[in-house]
């Protein structure tokens, strides 16, 4: 099965700091732009951060596995070894987590690694890794 790119369009309140956390710190290549948005290549995806000088993060999070994980959020399932590789580079850059790296629903199904942050406007991201990728939707 081949994957189709999704279209995301979210809110920020500053394009400069989007550009730097998404092109600059998370490696998204940058496509169309204008003064009110800019189009980024996240992992064959389009994000497409829309300018909202008034946009604010949204405060509901759900338990999930011990954690309180922000909705709404959106992300990737990476590799694992890339996952690892990510987790350390925003730790070096002195990103805060909402939800620190670890590996949860060990032992079940679906286990896999995760970590939530946010972007400079307060959007929850969350990427993701499983050892075993045919456990994405494995339920028992």
């Amino acid at each position: 099965m081949t994957l189709q790119p999704f279209h995301l369009a979210f809110p920020v309140h500053d394009l400069a700091a989007a550009r730097a956390f998404y092109g600059g710190l998370l490696g998204c290549g940058e496509g169309r732009s204008s003064d009110h948005w800019i189009d980024f290549d996240l992992r064959g995806h389009q994000i497409v951060a829309h300018l909202d000088p008034a946009a604010k993060p949204a405060g509901v999070t759900n338990p999930v596995d011990g954690h309180d994980v922000p909705v709404p959020h959106f992300g990737v399932v990476l590799e694992w070894d890339d996952w690892h590789a990510l987790a350390e580079r925003l730790k070096v850059a002195g990103v805060r987590f909402g939800i620190e790296p670890y590996v949860r629903f060990k032992g079940q199904a679906g286990e896999q690694a995760t970590m939530f942050f946010r972007d400079p406007s307060g959007n929850a991201l969350e990427f993701k890794a499983f050892r075993d990728i045919g456990q994405l939707f494995a339920t028992d």
